[in-house]
């Protein structure tokens, strides 16, 4: 049976011609420039969308380090503020930076996931299949997905928000209400704490309702002081404000002060001792720090004060313990 040239054949110079010639194939030589047009149309799905993705990378590189930066020139400082807003506003450097890097982690794989599942339908689109259908089944899909794991879509969903609002990060102390300790690490599903006791807890964070942060900000620092209840109060009161004045402007503490340590005067009293408090603001991370060191300094200064004058002994009693239990400490 003799095969005839397909009517496309004998246009001179046509690519239906050329691949006539070359192969003898009627089917592929009818449908040669179906085949071109649809793989350059591929080609070129596929090199906007790369041109697309490289853009939105740079697009975000760019706002991340606006949020970062202080050099940015005077047309772009209005975009500066805002994406300062947006991506860490309000805290230091090392802890802007590190949020926005995350949020730039996050945005680029959305980013690159929008862009391949558009460009896959459109090449589909191309190939001859019917895309309603498939878009269909895309819509039932994500419905049943959203039904059968809807804890897990809602533990992402918070986990982006967290990160978003910034709420906590690693090496802050929290209270997750389940769980609580210094964050180990943050995913978009879970967050990792390490409770004072070394236990390592997991906890989903679609789970967390609310958050306790005592890391970010501002922290008022109480300091109590306990004397005996005869002891000369005020002299106490005004040594124990002096050490605390002097720890805040030493230099370890001068720069975390935010509002100097003031004296809140008698804020207990049990049998034989008076509590004075000293309270002082300070930034959340040196909480601690400024504690230890306000006691020590009061310590000292009554131990001085003791030897200067014996009847200056500000020593609360020691209180006689029950079986098994520790006697208690002097202040």
């Amino acid at each position: 049976m003799e095969i005839t040239a397909p009517d496309c054949a004998a246009q001179a110079g046509s690519l239906c011609q050329w691949v006539w010639d070359n192969t003898g194939a009627d089917v592929l030589a009818r449908n040669s420039d179906a085949f071109a047009s649809a793989a350059i149309h591929i080609v070129l799905i596929v090199v906007i969308a790369l041109v697309v993705r490289f853009l939105l990378y740079r697009a975000i590189n760019r706002l991340t380090r606006l949020s970062i930066r202080d050099d940015a020139s005077t047309a772009l400082r209005p975009f500066q503020a805002g994406a300062r807003l947006a991506l860490g506003g309000g805290l230091n450097a090392d802890r802007r930076a590190q949020r926005t890097q995350a949020v730039g982690s996050l945005l680029k794989s959305i980013t690159s996931f929008v862009v391949i599942c558009v460009a896959a339908v459109l090449i589909l689109a191309e190939l001859g299949f019917d895309i309603a259908p498939i878009l269909t089944s895309a819509g039932i899909a994500g419905v049943a997905l959203a039904f059968g794991a809807q804890n897990l879509v809602r533990d992402f969903l918070a986990g982006i928000s967290m990160t978003l609002e910034d709420q906590y990060g690693v090496g802050d102390t929290v209270d997750l209400g389940s769980a609580s300790g210094t964050v180990v690490a943050v995913s978009l599903r879970t967050t990792t704490l390490r409770a004072g006791d070394g236990t390592i807890w997991h906890v989903r964070n679609g789970e967390v309702l609310r958050v306790g942060n005592s890391s970010q900000g501002h922290a008022v620092v109480t300091v109590p002081v306990t004397i005996p209840y005869d002891a000369d109060t005020d002299r106490a009161a005004t040594i124990a404000l002096q050490q605390a004045q002097g720890v805040a402007q030493s230099p370890e503490f001068e720069a975390a002060m935010v509002a100097e340590p003031t004296l809140l005067g008698i804020t207990g009293v049990a049998p034989g001792t008076i509590t004075l408090g000293i309270q002082a603001t300070v930034l959340a991370g040196e909480k601690d720090g400024f504690l230890r060191a306000v006691r020590s300094a009061v310590r000292t200064a009554f131990e001085r004060a003791r030897q200067e004058d014996p009847s200056a002994d500000f020593r609360p009693p020691v209180l006689l313990a029950g079986p098994g239990d520790d006697a208690a400490g002097r202040a």
